[in-house]
């Protein structure tokens, strides 16, 4: 009798997602020269971000180790801390400080997502690893290998961003941090082809969170540090693929139980194009505020309105925000707000604190500003709308435009030129202009945990590009540790 195929116990192939993105990890050689540069500014501002959330207690109350008081020899250092951490613990905690106040780099597609969030488990292996070397008499992982891992974690959870959309289905873009984490410092660690394949399969049966946290009416603090969980579940994927775990062939593709069938809606996952450098090359960079980034070009255009709105706040009867279809379905939030993180995923508190203060700085996601009884006048008066150009253009791939539009109507009938921003200031079409406020951004953000001098030879030590990438991973950290 014919045996139904779901019962036929024959082990397939692994799929071959899994075996694309290991070939990539183990066999790819980077090449492109602005794909380094861009990631020697992408470690410097991701560092920046890390040490201005430091200022946080909301953050700081959850980092150190697991069991207060634990010093691992030779463990993984935390920036702008003196923890010593074993890998998993310091790549969460680093995970945590980059993404708190949602100022680190962003990548928008069908699916979105910060791949800046990688470092938190990159940094912690190579850190760890190179101290571990020197002290064997071994040489250390070098800045630019450092580099390297991030370039590849940014490109694996870039590129399955182009056309997989897990937020349509309910999960949260940080699966592929826990992807792209896993892959990269299994490869770090020194696992072979198979050892990577095996960590990536284990990844995915981890399913993925919901996007419950980042949404009305539960948007909360978890958002800030969902990253550091999933880079830290990564490296310890990688940690067990070293020791011989096995891994699930059809992770994936599996009939009934593969991720697919179970969480995607039956779809395929792929590819959208080979694996290389273009990810890291077209990264977006936050540098003029920590608002979630659909929400950039209507700050900007907001602020470039303050001047003539900030003494007629009174009679203002409407304000128009024209955006993109991303934007209503994530960021267009009305009622309440009950929490910083709440604040900053919502487009009209971001617009209104643009139009009134001239400004949007982290501080103003706070109570403080919140309680402003003008922010929620002046959200009541807002009136969100899509267009269709705006929609199509943040898909295609010459454009990935972000645009918002922003007019404000007075009472006596009269109105503002109605500003648009089509493209936000760390946008690769904008980086010329961008780069100098994205180091001078950084020196800001390091200055709120380090003393002048420490912060100029920060800001020497990236300027210096050689130097820079010959450095040892754990002498870079030394500059991060406070004396």
């Amino acid at each position: 009798m014919h045996q139904p195929e779901n019962t036929l116990n024959i082990r397939p192939p692994f799929d071959s997602l899994l075996e694309q993105i290991a070939t990539y990890i183990f066999d790819a050689r980077i090449e492109s020269a602005e794909a380094y540069e861009t990631a020697r500014y992408c470690l410097m501002d991701t560092m920046g971000c890390a040490l201005l959330a430091l200022n946080y207690p909301a953050c700081t109350k959850l980092l150190g180790p697991v069991v207060p008081g634990t010093i691992v020899p030779l463990g993984s250092r935390v920036p702008g801390t003196h923890f010593e951490l074993d890998p998993i613990t310091a790549a969460f905690n680093i995970g945590a400080l980059i993404r708190w106040l949602d100022f680190n780099d962003t990548w928008l597609a069908a699916e979105w997502g910060h791949p800046s969030d990688n470092i938190g488990g990159i940094l912690a292996v190579t850190d760890m690893l190179s101290r571990q070397r020197v002290t064997g008499g071994k040489s250390p992982f070098t800045v630019r290998e450092l580099l390297t891992a991030m370039i590849k974690a940014h490109e694996i959870q870039g590129v399955l961003a182009l056309e997989n959309s897990f937020n349509r289905v309910g999960l949260d873009h940080v699966l592929l941090v826990r992807i792209a984490s896993a892959a990269v410092t299994t490869g770090l660690l020194g696992g072979d082809r198979q050892q990577i394949v095996n960590a990536i399969s284990n990844a995915w049966l981890d399913g993925g969170a919901l996007r419950t946290y980042r949404h009305a009416p539960n948007t909360g603090s978890r958002k800030s540090w969902a990253a550091g969980d999933a880079t830290s579940r990564g490296v310890q994927h990688a940690f067990m693929a070293l020791k011989g775990e096995m891994g699930y062939p059809s992770a994936l593709s599996a009939r009934m139980w593969g991720f697919c069938d179970v969480l995607f809606h039956k779809q395929s996952i792929r590819l959208a194009q080979p694996l290389a450098s273009y990810v890291m090359e077209h990264v977006l960079f936050k540098i003029s505020f920590p608002a979630e980034f659909h929400a950039q070009t209507a700050v900007e255009a907001a602020i470039a309105l303050h001047s003539a709105v900030r003494e007629r706040l009174a009679e203002i009867q409407r304000v128009v925000i024209t955006t993109q279809e991303s934007a209503i379905r994530i960021i267009d939030k009305t009622g309440p707000l009950y929490n910083p993180a709440d604040r900053d995923h919502c487009l009209q508190y971001m617009t209104a604190i643009g139009l009134i203060y001239g400004s949007l700085r982290a501080e103003h996601y706070e109570n403080a500003t919140a309680q402003d009884p003008r922010v929620d006048a002046l959200r009541e008066k807002m009136v969100v709308h899509e267009d269709l150009r705006y929609s199509r253009e943040y898909f295609e791939p010459d454009k990935r435009s972000i645009a918002n539009a922003v007019q404000v109507f007075f009472t006596d009938g009269s109105s503002t030129k109605k500003v648009e921003v089509e493209y936000p200031l760390g946008h690769r079409r904008r980086r010329k202009e961008g780069i100098p406020l994205l180091v001078k951004k950084f020196e800001e953000n390091a200055g709120t945990q380090f003393p002048a001098a420490r912060v100029e030879a920060l800001a020497s030590l990236f300027r210096t590009v050689k130097q820079l990438e010959e450095m040892p991973v754990n002498v870079f950290m030394e500059f991060l540790i406070p004396v």
